[in-house]
């Protein structure tokens, strides 16, 4: 399967959990930086990656609700 890298992302996240967010993503050694501008600029170089951030972000953001839905339907599958 071909990598494809999907570059750098801006995300938008509430300063209150940016740098949880941030050093979750570094502890997965995906490149990051968290610049003055408030953003979290995040380099995703691959799907794994994606999934990755995609999972960091909805752990920190989701509300718990969400979080016992989403595991609910991973059982399922």
């Amino acid at each position: 399967m071909a990598e494809q890298s999907l570059g750098e992302q801006i995300l938008q996240i509430p300063l209150s959990d940016r740098w949880r967010i941030y050093h979750r993503l570094q502890e997965l050694m995906i490149p990051c930086a968290c610049p003055p501008d408030g953003s979290l600029r995040v380099q995703v170089n691959s799907l794994l990656a994606a999934i990755l951030v995609r999972s960091t972000v909805m752990q920190c953001l989701a509300p718990r609700q969400e979080l016992v839905n989403w595991l609910e339907h991973c059982w399922y599958l």
